[in-house]
C-alpha cells in the first residue's frame, strides 16, 4: 500500500477518487490475484459535476499510451476548489465494464466495485498515515495529501512515477472500464470525475489472447 501511495499524484478531487481506486486494488480481500504484467490503453478523463461545482480538475496528462504495469509513467495535473474540503467527505464510486456493447455496473463486494465511502479522508489516512510526509513528488511541490484541503488552486508539474506489481480483484479481467467518483460534503455535491480505460491482463498460457486484444483495440482506437 505504501508503494501505491507513491503513485498519488493528482490534485484535490482526482487525488481523493484515485486514492479510493488504489485502496480497492490493494485491500486485503480474498479473490485477489498478483498481476505480473498488464497494459492500460486509452486512458481518458472528464469532469462530470455541475457547471458550478466547487472542486474541478482543470488538466490531466498521462503518458505513455499504453501504460505498462509494472513500469514508469509521466503525469501532470492541475485543479482547484472554491471551498475547503474537510472531513467527512462522502465518496460514491460507480465502476462499469463493457459487456457485449452494454455497460454493466459492477456491484460492491468486500468494498470493491461500485461502493459508497462515508469519508474519503479516511481512505487517504490509510494510504498515508497522519504524521508521515506526503510521498514524492507531492512533498517536493508542497502539495497536501491529507484533509483538510484549503480552498485554492493546485498544480503538479510533469513528474515521473513507477507503477509496481499489484494485486487486483480476480474479476478485473480484460475489457473496457469506466469509473465515476462523486465527492460530497455537507449534503452537497462538491465535484465529479469520470475515468475510462482499456485494461489488458494476460492469463498464464493464454498470452496470445492478450496480444490479440492489445493489437485489435490499439488499431481501432488509433485508426
Amino acid at each position: 500500500m505504501n508503494r501505491m501511495a507513491g503513485c498519488l499524484k493528482m490534485t484535490v478531487a482526482v487525488m481523493v477518487l484515485l486514492a479510493a481506486v488504489v485502496f480497492q486494488a490493494n485491500c486485503d480481500s480474498f479473490g485477489m490475484k498478483r498481476v505480473r504484467s498488464a497494459k492500460i490503453l486509452g486512458f481518458d478523463w472528464q469532469n462530470c459535476g455541475q457547471p458550478d461545482a466547487p472542486a474541478v480538475l482543470k488538466s490531466l496528462t498521462v503518458s505513455p499510451d499504453p501504460i505498462t504495469i509494472p513500469g514508469s509513467l509521466t503525469a501532470a495535473a492541475s485543479g482547484s476548489t472554491l471551498v475547503e474540503l474537510a472531513s467527512p467527505l462522502s465518496l460514491n464510486v460507480t465502476l462499469e465494464k463493457e459487456v457485449a456493447g452494454f455497460w454493466v455496473k459492477v456491484p460492491c463486494l468486500e468494498q470493491l466495485g461500485s461502493c459508497h465511502y462515508k469519508d474519503a479522508c479516511d481512505i487517504l489516512n490509510q494510504l498515508i498515515p497522519p504524521g508521515q510526509d506526503c510521498p514524492e513528488p507531492l512533498h517536493t511541490y508542497g502539495l497536501p495529501c491529507h484533509c483538510p484541503f484549503k480552498a485554492g488552486s493546485y498544480s503538479l508539474p510533469q513528474s515521473e512515477f513507477y507503477v509496481p506489481y499489484m494485486d487486483l480483484p480476480s474479476w478485473l479481467t480484460n475489457g473496457n472500464y469506466r469509473v465515476q467518483g462523486v465527492l460530497g460534503g455537507g449534503g452537497k455535491e462538491l465535484g465529479c470525475l469520470k475515468l475510462s480505460l482499456l485494461l489488458l491482463v494476460p492469463s498464464p498460457g493464454k498470452e496470445y489472447y492478450y496480444y490479440y486484444y492489445y493489437y485489435y483495440y490499439y488499431y481501432n482506437y488509433y485508426y
